[in-house]
């Protein structure tokens, strides 16, 4: 499957007193830049989440946010935690000895510090298997999020690629009628300014001009190509760099094809084909 790196996918499952909400999004990246906005208490599960993720996605830059939020049902039921009050208590007692000027704890920082309505909280270690399995549903419907844009991608790849084949073949059944119009046009220049009927000269000039003119090498290898970006899309995969490396040799054969030109179809045929690799450069840029 060819996948874009523009996704969004999101869970949330309910645990005893906490619902978990899990969620993932991406946008377009050189490399895996993966990040995670994790509340305090999950942070000791974020390399094996890491690692979860990394398995599965290859480039982009990644969000993964994960909260705990107490259910409305569980809030009557918190109660305060009578050891880390202790504790905290304590704490507040030698910070006022050492700062008398420090003002105290309010009732609200109290309540806020970590573990203080932790009671019938869970812990990152009961989380854990509810987290990962919630992380891994996440994921599942991300990538599938991901593959369906991939699909729709990969299509307008085809579509550009089958409008520049439709350009390319019309250049061949051209060049020898224009190499021959070129060459006349050429001779009576050559003879109008060399004053002479060398004719030996004029065609060793033409041929000269001719062979500098003559595009087919430029469309064999435009030919090729297409055959080859035609066979990255069907093997699918992460095939982000390579399709955009393909579309340097496009632009480079176009390039030499409007250079070449002496002619107004063929210089035609070149913008039109430059317009149509930029376009699908523009897209490659979002796949993996």
């Amino acid at each position: 499957m060819i996948c874009s790196m523009t996704g969004f996918a999101s869970a949330t499952r309910e645990l005893a007193t906490t619902a978990l909400s899990v969620e993932l999004r991406s946008v377009n990246h050189r490399y895996l830049d993966l990040q995670f906005r994790l509340p305090e208490e999950l942070r000791p599960l974020e390399p094996g989440l890491r690692e979860l993720i990394t398995a599965r996605l290859r480039r982009g830059k990644i969000e993964c946010r994960i909260g705990l939020n107490p259910l409305p049902t569980a809030v009557k039921a918190l109660e305060l935690n009578s050891e880390a009050l202790k504790q905290l208590r304590a704490l507040s007692e030698k910070l006022r000895v050492a700062w008398p000027s420090v003002p105290g704890l309010t009732a609200a920082d109290i309540l806020r510090w970590p573990g203080m309505l932790g009671s019938d909280a869970l812990s990152a270690e009961e989380i854990r298997a509810d987290c990962y399995e919630a992380l891994q549903a996440v994921l599942e419907d991300f990538n599938d999020s991901r593959s369906r844009e991939g699909e729709k991608l990969k299509d307008m790849l085809l579509e550009r690629v089958a409008s520049m084949e439709e350009r390319v073949a019309t250049v061949a059944p051209r060049m020898p009628q224009v190499i021959a119009a070129y060459q006349e046009k050429l001779a009576v220049r050559l003879r109008e300014a060399m004053a002479v009927n060398d004719d030996e000269r004029i065609r060793q000039e033409i041929a000269l001009f001719a062979n500098r003119i003559d595009v087919d090498e430029e469309l064999s290898r435009l030919t090729a190509h297409f055959s080859e970006i035609k066979r990255i899309l069907a093997a699918g995969g992460a095939v982000g760099k390579r399709l955009d490396f393909m579309m340097q040799e496009l632009n480079r054969e176009a390039n030499t094809l409007g250079s070449k030109s002496v002619d107004v179809e063929v210089t035609r045929v070149s913008l039109d084909l430059k317009l149509l690799i930029e376009q699908m450069r523009e897209q490659i840029q979002n796949i993996e």
